[in-house]
């Protein structure tokens, strides 16, 4: 069976990104999108890579459009606002489905490692999967739970 370290991805620039470039660290990885009303959520994810990166944690944001059409612009746009808005630095990908025949390889992988409440379907943006080092997925965790509200549980996997 494929591990987390086997899956690559477009980053919003184009370039295929291994995720073995990740491997050894914790990570929490997310659907994002730009005009959702957990839109914020933007700032605590930055807070929580630039507290956590130097001892060797990273969010990895993947935008996607499956939820009421939250994420309409194109890899320049996203990129443009996420600087703008929220001086992002943690890397973010290429818009990618998470549900459905489309879904990206990583999130089939990762909803079937952590089902939610309701079965392995994401149900709206900035579902958020925690792994560990060894790149085991760890936890899942809705959207209304707040990037803040994880440290601890992140900070026990550092």
């Amino acid at each position: 069976m494929a591990g987390i370290y086997d899956f690559s991805a477009k980053s919003l620039s184009g370039e295929e990104t291994p995720l073995k470039q990740f491997e050894g660290q914790v990570l929490l990885i997310v659907n994002t999108a730009s005009a959702c009303g957990f839109t914020p959520q933007y700032k605590g994810l930055e807070t929580l890579h630039q507290d956590l990166a130097p001892r060797g944690f990273a969010v990895l944001g993947f935008p996607c459009n499956q939820f009421g059409g939250q994420e309409p612009g194109d890899a320049a746009q996203i990129a443009q606002f996420c600087s703008t808005n929220y001086a992002i630095t943690f890397p973010m990908f290429a818009k990618v489905d998470v549900n459905g025949d489309n879904a990206h390889p990583l999130f089939k992988y990762l909803k079937n490692a952590k089902s939610g409440l309701l079965g392995p379907s994401i149900k709206w943006n900035f579902t958020k999967f925690l792994v560990d080092r060894s790149g085991k997925v760890v936890a899942r965790h809705a959207p209304t739970a707040r990037p803040e509200s994880l440290t601890r549980e992140i900070e026990a996997l550092l």
